[in-house]
């Protein structure tokens, strides 16, 4: 499938998550295969316009990662248009703009989901970015600012006349942020509507949720939190849809990702933490921040995050994280396969 010119070799997509889906992450989650996009944790327009480094940093990318999206946010048309410039620069596949965050620190700036309550601003915001790049400008939103606000629909039409090439839906309103269930009829319904891409989005944990949500009449579907806790749930994903048994992920592959994200983290990726942290310290928390979601349900998981959680350096971290995927024997008395 296409967005725009924009060829994606899967419609599967590794869906922006602050805090985790850093550069490192993305590329080690498309070298499982099975990804056909990547998007990089919002970036604000304001920072991205004043050159500030730390914005940068949260922009940047690799070649390995292409296509790559970049999410931005902002309320301004013209700060927006020109973060958009910046962003196509910076050498971008797609620019994705966030009408989807709820959190209020966001959303009060006039950003976030909170565009959704003004869709008329919205819509003139993509407008400016449309015409100032080349690349495709994308749209991320949710159902609506709430239960009595699900405007999703008449949105999805405003940015489609103002030049977005695809659109994201997460099936949850605003005010639900991550609570209940989302609603994938919505998506599909508004899919019908418009003659561009829509992605849907919400609630795929496990490769078999990915397929059953592709047969609801979407484009492509992001995946956030699944690929947190299997990086892997893409390729699996794709297997299944291509009619092939999902591939198995032994336990040392799950620690040699691990320890591969530890390296990539210490060698060739710049902190986020200003000179808050050391490079040791900022590592140690990026893992353990992974690691909150990676071994959720896994045997013996709870006994591997209090252990991870009291590492106080990368030797003992990455002991902590060889003696439970790599050993014959882990530590719950259970055999590594």
């Amino acid at each position: 499938m296409k967005i725009g010119p924009v060829q994606l070799e899967s419609p599967l997509v590794v869906s922006p998550m602050a805090g985790m889906t850093d550069t490192a992450f993305r590329r080690l989650v498309k070298r499982q295969g099975g990804c056909g996009l990547v998007v990089s944790e919002m970036v604000s327009s304001e920072g991205l316009v004043r050159g500030i480094d730390r914005t940068l940093e949260y922009a940047e990318h690799t070649e390995e990662e292409r296509p790559v999206s970049i999410q931005i946010f902002g309320g301004d048309p013209a700060k927006m248009a020109e973060a958009a410039r910046v962003v196509e620069q910076m050498g971008a596949n797609i620019v994705d703009v966030n009408m989807g965050c709820p959190v209020p620190k966001i959303a009060k700036h006039n950003a976030g989901c909170s565009l959704m309550r003004e869709p008329a601003q919205a819509a003139g915001i993509i407008a400016a970015m449309s015409t100032a790049v080349k690349i495709p400008v994308t749209v991320k939103m949710r159902k609506g600012w709430d239960e009595d606000e699900l405007n999703a629909g008449e949105l999805a039409k405003r940015v489609e006349d103002a030049g977005a090439k695809a659109i994201t839906i997460h099936g949850r309103t605003a005010k639900q942020s991550y609570s209940g269930v989302a609603d994938w009829d919505f998506i599909s319904a508004i899919a019908k509507t418009v003659s561009i891409p829509v992605f849907g989005s919400g609630d795929c944990i496990e490769p078999a949720d990915i397929v059953t949500r592709m047969k609801s009449g979407v484009s492509g579907v992001y995946v956030g939190r699944g690929v947190l806790r299997n990086p892997w749930i893409l390729a699996q994903a794709l297997d299944l849809m291509e009619g092939r048994p999902a591939r198995t992920i032994s336990d040392e592959e799950r620690g040699r990702f691990l320890l591969d994200y530890m390296h990539l983290l210490l060698t060739e990726t710049v902190p986020d933490s200003g000179k808050t942290l050391s490079r040791e310290r900022w590592v140690i928390n990026k893992i353990r921040a992974l690691c909150s979601w990676y071994t959720k349900g896994f045997d013996g998981g709870a006994q591997f995050r209090i252990g991870v959680n009291s590492a106080q350096s990368i030797a003992e971290l990455r002991d902590r994280i060889e003696r439970f995927f790599l050993t014959a024997q882990r530590p719950d008395g259970r055999a590594a396969s």
